[in-house]
């Protein structure tokens, strides 16, 4: 009896550890199409960040560099977006998997997936500083000159010190990207459920939940994307901390939240968008692969 019970549970096991890798795979997938679609948009979102222009203005810069460059810079986000959610909807899988009943008993299980985001975003972070870091440099207008190209940067960045080269802005990154995951994680299911419970579709339901989460995240945390930009942008120049550079950003929007959230309306509609798709391709992914 017990020997035909190993066979059984090696299989079960087995087929466990392929839906634990399957998280991985889903979440790098289903962020490249979301990537493509909402790039333009967050590009025009970045230059009103780092440029406080409106949008019409910054429309005008990119519609004065030509379509070709539209898409320039493209491939930091792409590897980014990709390594990014593989790592976040794999590792938050993987760390849910990982608490005991014990734990579970002192935790309520219904924010046991939004601790497991904050751990994976953290993770997440720490991975893909370095290419949030030369996609801020490559962003940057200003930089098309002196740093044209990948090369050029990763040049430029590898004679820095890491904490500011690559590493530039890693502690706001982290904290909202961390923050971030918490909210996600932890609003994904209990937003879709209650979707799914006026009668729409499962996939309908994850894209709203999606957008819903995106929004309920990007306004409060849209601060510390403004800040983590504005310390990457340039390579070179005054090495500030990071209290320091959010006072000299506070200054430079004249010390008004109105201008500090300038963009933020466009990065609820490409975050809602990006997050929206992102969400229903990775569940539609597990639903079939399950």
């Amino acid at each position: 009896m017990a020997g035909s019970l190993k066979p059984k549970q090696d299989e079960e096991g087995c087929r466990d550890q392929m839906v634990r890798s399957n998280t991985f795979f889903h979440g790098g997938t289903s962020s490249l199409l979301s990537t493509i679609i909402t790039f333009p948009v967050y590009k025009t979102v970045f230059r009103q960040q780092i440029h406080n222009a409106g949008v019409s203005e910054v429309v005008r810069q990119l519609y004065s560099e030509g379509h070709v460059k539209l898409y320039r810079g493209v491939v930091s986000p792409l590897l980014m977006k990709t390594l990014g959610n593989t790592l976040l909807f794999g590792l938050q899988d993987t760390i849910l998997h990982q608490f005991t009943p014990s734990s579970q008993n002192l935790i309520s299980p219904s924010a046991l997936p939004a601790l497991a985001g904050f751990g994976a975003g953290m993770v997440e972070a720490v991975v893909c500083t370095p290419l949030e870091r030369v996609q801020s440099v490559l962003q940057n207008g200003k930089n098309d000159r002196s740093l044209p190209t990948h090369k050029s940067i990763l040049v430029r960045l590898n004679a820095q010190k890491r904490s500011s080269g690559y590493y530039r802005g890693l502690l706001p990154i982290a904290a909202r990207n961390a923050l971030g995951s918490f909210i996600y994680f932890g609003l994904k299911e209990p937003l879709k459920a209650a979707v799914e419970g006026r009668g729409l579709s499962p996939v309908v339901s994850s894209f709203i939940s999606g957008v819903l989460s995106s929004m309920v995240i990007s306004l409060p945390l849209y601060p510390l994307t403004v800040l983590a930009a504005n310390m990457q942008k340039q390579v070179g120049g005054e090495d500030k901390a990071v209290m320091a550079s959010w006072k000299t950003l506070w200054e430079s929007r004249q010390r008004s939240v109105a201008l500090l959230y300038r963009g933020g309306s466009l990065v609820v509609l490409r975050s809602g968008i990006s997050w929206g798709i992102t969400t229903a391709i990775y569940d539609m992914q597990q639903k079939y692969s399950g």
